[in-house]
C-alpha cells in the first residue's frame, strides 16, 4: 500500500532506515536467536527479578505503534509461546486522535506481526490541544493511561504493561534531579492509584534503547514515534536535552548509564539530608543524635 509521503513521515522513526520487511517468522525466531542476549534474556530477567508475570495473570499490553510496544507485543507472544507460566493476553491501542495514515500503518505493521489488536478510539489529542497547548506532552501521558486503564479493567486484566525501557529509566532519574529537585525513578512495576485491581508493570525495563532501534532497523518495519498531532511541530523536549547529556557523558565515561541506573538501588539513607516515606518529609535531623 502507498501512503502520502508527508502524511506520516515526520510521525515515523525518522532515524531508522527502511529495510525489506522481514516475514513475522524470521522476526520471532530472532527474538530469540540474533536477540537473544540484547534482549530476549534482558526481558526474562526483569520478569524474573521483579515477579512481572505470575500464573493465572490477564495482561493488556499496551501498544502505541512505536518501535518499543511492537517488540513488546512480539516479547510476550514469545513468552507464552516458550514460557511456563499460565497467563492471558489482550493487545490494545488506544487511538488519541491518529492521522487516518497513520492508524493503517500501525494496524498493518500488527496485522504483518500477528498481533491480535484491539483498537478504541479516545479524543485526547484534541482535548490536549484546547487545555494544554503550550506543555501538551505530560498532560497527554496521563490522559492516555488513564484510558488505557480503563480499557484493561473492562476487558478483566488485572495488568497493564507498557514498553519502558532502560533509557526511559535513567533519563526519567536525570529529569526528576534536574528538573523537578527530587530523587525519583521510574519503576518495573506498581499499583494504579486509581484503579485498585490494576498493577502496571514494564517488563523491557532492562532492555537498552540501541538494541531495540538495531531489531526494528533490522525487521523493516516502519515503527511510529508518539504520532502527536498537537506537539509534531514544537521542539525543545527536555527528555531529548537529557538524552544528548548522557551520550555526551557516555564519551569520557563508558558507563555512566549503567551507574544512574544503579544509582536508583543504592539509595544511602544515612548520608541524603532528607527522603518522603508515606507522604510525609522526613529530614535527617530528625533522627540525628538518636
Amino acid at each position: 500500500m502507498n501512503y502520502e509521503k508527508d502524511s506520516i513521515a515526520s510521525h515515523c522513526e525518522s532515524h531508522l532506515p527502511i529495510f525489506e520487511k522481514k516475514s513475522v517468522k524470521e522476526i520471532e525466531k530472532s527474538i530469540i536467536k540474533r536477540y537473544r542476549k540484547r534482549i530476549w534474556t534482558k526481558f526474562t530477567k526483569a520478569i524474573n527479578d521483579y515477579n512481572l508475570v505470575e500464573d493465572g495473570d490477564r495482561i493488556a499490553i499496551a501498544i502505541s505503534g512505536g518501535k518499543d510496544s511492537l517488540l513488546l507485543a512480539k516479547l510476550f507472544q514469545e513468552l507464552k509461546r516458550h514460557g511456563r507460566n499460565n497467563f492471558e493476553l489482550e493487545f490494545i491501542t488506544m487511538d488519541p486522535g491518529y492521522h487516518k495514515h497513520i492508524r493503517m500503518l500501525l494496524e498493518e505493521n500488527c496485522k504483518h506481526l500477528e498481533i491480535p489488536l484491539k483498537i478504541f478510539d479516545s479524543n485526547v489529542f484534541t482535548v490536549v490541544d484546547k487545555i494544554a497547548r503550550d506543555y501538551p506532552c505530560y498532560m497527554c501521558a496521563r490522559m492516555r493511561r488513564g484510558f488505557l486503564y480503563a480499557k484493561a479493567k473492562e476487558l478483566n486484566c488485572n495488568k497493564l504493561a507498557l514498553g519502558h525501557h532502560f533509557n526511559d529509566v535513567i533519563e526519567t532519574t536525570l529529569l526528576n534531579v534536574f528538573y523537578s529537585g527530587n530523587f525519583k525513578t521510574m519503576l518495573p512495576k506498581l499499583k494504579a492509584d486509581n484503579f485498585k485491581d490494576i498493577e502496571l508493570i514494564r517488563p523491557m525495563y532492562y532492555i537498552e534503547e540501541q538494541s531495540i532501534i538495531t531489531f526494528i532497523k533490522n525487521s523493516g518495519l516502519m515503527a511510529l514515534n508518539c504520532a502527536c498531532m498537537v506537539a509534531a511541530k514544537r521542539i525543545g523536549n527536555k527528555r531529548y536535552e537529557i538524552k544528548d547529556l548522557i551520550t555526551s557523558m557516555k564519551k569520557n565515561y563508558k558507563y555512566v548509564d549503567k551507574s544512574i541506573f544503579a544509582a536508583a538501588q543504592n539509595v544511602n539513607m544515612d548520608s541524603i539530608l532528607g527522603w518522603v516515606k508515606d507522604g510525609k518529609n522526613v529530614s535527617y535531623l530528625d533522627k540525628y543524635g538518636e
